[in-house]
């Protein structure tokens, strides 16, 4: 099953309603690169009229997550994931559409192969930058996931 933004969204709906109902939607994904974006609105607002920071995380960790499952998917083997730990860094004030892109599709390819050649669990960090309409960086976050042969 090839994993297409489509696809990624109902899941969202079906599973993960509440980013779902917050907006939160995969745009693209490729082998490289996935972008996830999320717009500000009554629902995910804080009390500052801002995207709540969990919103910015949630979708953060879509385009990381997504990343990461896709290149599993392709491998055919059988391995499991999970988020080790997260940090984020919040840069200014998040309005309007916030589009979070990882491009370390090459990082997740090294770790895969490591993991699939030595049977180890491996971590990898991947880096997801949100930014706004204005090309502004909003957030980062950074997300440790740990890949490990069943």
């Amino acid at each position: 099953m090839r994993i297409t933004a489509k696809r990624v969204n109902l899941f969202l709906l079906m599973k993960l309603p509440a980013a779902f109902f917050c907006g939160v939607r995969l745009k693209s994904i490729d082998s490289q690169t996935c972008t996830v974006s999320v717009t500000h609105r009554w629902i995910n607002q804080n009390p500052f009229r801002s995207m709540y920071f969990a919103v910015q995380a949630m979708a953060a960790e879509l385009s990381t997550g997504t990343l990461v499952f896709s290149q599993i998917k392709a491998s055919g083997q059988n391995v499991s994931m999970l988020v080790g730990s997260n940090k984020g860094s919040y840069l200014k004030k998040a309005t309007g559409r916030i589009v979070f892109t990882c491009s370390d599709g090459d990082l997740v390819s090294q770790a895969l192969r490591a993991a699939i050649a030595t049977r180890e669990g491996q971590s990898v960090t991947l880096r997801s930058v949100g930014k706004n309409a204005q090309g502004e960086i909003v957030s980062e976050m950074e997300f440790v996931w740990q890949i490990k042969i069943k």
